[in-house]
Parts: C-alpha cells; sequence; structure tokens
C-alpha cells in the first residue's frame, strides 16, 4: 500500500501515537499531561511547528511503554491541526483537533526534540472513476451506497443513542469524505477504524463503513444497552495524551 519511490515527496511531522485511529475529516479532543507533549502543544501555538499540524499514529500494542521504533505504531497515520488549546493551571491543555489527511510512515526520530518526529509522504484516495470503467456507472454506483451507509447511521444511531438524536452529513458530502464521517459516530475497535484509515478505495470504505454500522447497531439493539461515555484513554505509553472519543 506504501508508495516508497525515492520520488516520492517526503516531509516531516511531530508525532502523537495514541490508542486510538483518527480519521480525515473528524475532530479528535486530547487532554495533554506528558511534559514533552506540553512542549509540542507549545510549539504548535508559537508557531515553532508550521501550520499547527502533527501527525496521529495508532499503537500497536496498548502495553507499550514507550515508542522508539517504527514498528510499535501503525505506520498509516493521519495529520491533525490544532484548532484550539485551553491551558489548565499546571501546565496541561485540554485540545481541540481536526484530521486533516493520511500518511505514509517511514522513519522515527527520537533525538531531534522532546518529542517524537516522523518522516512521512502523503498517501491520497484512489480515484472514484478508477473503481469503474464507465464514470457514469461509478457515480451511481457512489450514490446507492452512500444512501445504504446513511441508513446503516441512522439505525446504528437509533440504537445507541435514541434519546440524542443523530448527526448527519450534508446530503453534497463526497463519498470518500462520507466514509470517515458516518464511522465517526460508531464506537469501533481500533483494528476496524485503522483498517478504514489505510483503504484507498472510497466505494469499498463506503461499503465497509455501512457493514460495520449494521454489524454495530446488531450488536447494541441486542443488548438494548445505550453506550455510556468511554473513560479517558491513558496515551501516556510515549503519547502523553488522553483520548475524549465522540
Amino acid at each position: 500500500m506504501a508508495d516508497t519511490r525515492p520520488d516520492v515527496q517526503r516531509e516531516t511531522l511531530p508525532l502523537f501515537p495514541l490508542q486510538t485511529v483518527l480519521l480525515p475529516g473528524t475532530s479528535l479532543p486530547l487532554h495533554v499531561f506528558e511534559p514533552r507533549y506540553r512542549q509540542l502543544t507549545a510549539d504548535l501555538l508559537t508557531g515553532a511547528v508550521p501550520d499547527r499540524t502533527f501527525g496521529v499514529v495508532a499503537l500497536r500494542s496498548p502495553l507499550l511503554r514507550e515508542v522508539d521504533e517504527l514498528n510499535h505504531v501503525h505506520t498509516i497515520g493521519c495529520a491533525a491541526r490544532l484548532e484550539e488549546a485551553k491551558p489548565l493551571p499546571d501546565g496541561r491543555y485540554d485540545l481541540t483537533t481536526t484530521g486533516l489527511r493520511r500518511f505514509v510512515l517511514h522513519d522515527i526520530d527520537t533525538r531531534s526534540a522532546p518529542y517524537l518526529i516522523g518522516t512521512v509522504s502523503r498517501l491520497d484516495d484512489l480515484p472514484l472513476a478508477g473503481e469503474s470503467d464507465d464514470d457514469e456507472a461509478a457515480e451511481d454506483a457512489a450514490s446507492r451506497l452512500g444512501d445504504l451507509a446513511r441508513a446503516a447511521h441512522r439505525r446504528y444511531c437509533d440504537a445507541a443513542w435514541p434519546e440524542e438524536g443523530r448527526r448527519t452529513p450534508p446530503s453534497d458530502t463526497d463519498p470518500a469524505t462520507l466514509s470517515y464521517l458516518l464511522a465517526a459516530d460508531c464506537r469501533l475497535p481500533l483494528t476496524d477504524r485503522q483498517a478504514l484509515l489505510e483503504q484507498r478505495a472510497p466505494l469499498p470504505r463506503l461499503r465497509e463503513v455501512c457493514r460495520l454500522l449494521n454489524r454495530e447497531a446488531g450488536f447494541r439493539s441486542l443488548l438494548r444497552a445505550v453506550p455510556t461515555s468511554l473513560p479517558d484513554m491513558d496515551g501516556g505509553t510515549g503519547a502523553g495524551a488522553a483520548v475524549s472519543l465522540n
């Protein structure tokens, strides 16, 4: 999947290893407490790190105490933009961030800064038209699949939090983005979210989101359980942040 050709443009990004997966176009609140990631937050705010952008990569094991090798994390991650930072009296921060784009992580630098620095290259989706010999047929298939995925999303929301209603993406949302936005509302295991992040073909990704939403809606209905807020997940195994999921 990763494009490792030498002519592929690479850049460096500060890294946040976490016990979750950030999807493009979705939000991720973070609570930062470890000193090195307080420093990263300060560098993002002052412009020492340009564009308030850093990379989120998922840990391969929740048992890791420190990330210092490439194989400690999944190598497909998501760049994030810091939208807002609320400083707390003891030096911690509450952050609001948004997923921007996917990247391939090629290398990790543990020495150049207090926090991790990754060498990355951008990972774009495959063209929608490339999934069919007929552009019109591809668009028609995307429209039908989008309707099915939205219906699955409604079923999931009705089963998971019937009292709260649902948040529906705008009708003109493109299929590539729609898959991420619908998945963001669902309490999916890390492995499922990572697989969605790694899928470069928009229609198969939307089809998989539809399947996952239907699966989770079935679980919720069967158990007659309304999900409560998940406890903060301590990303301190090299991350220094707790994650609040939607």
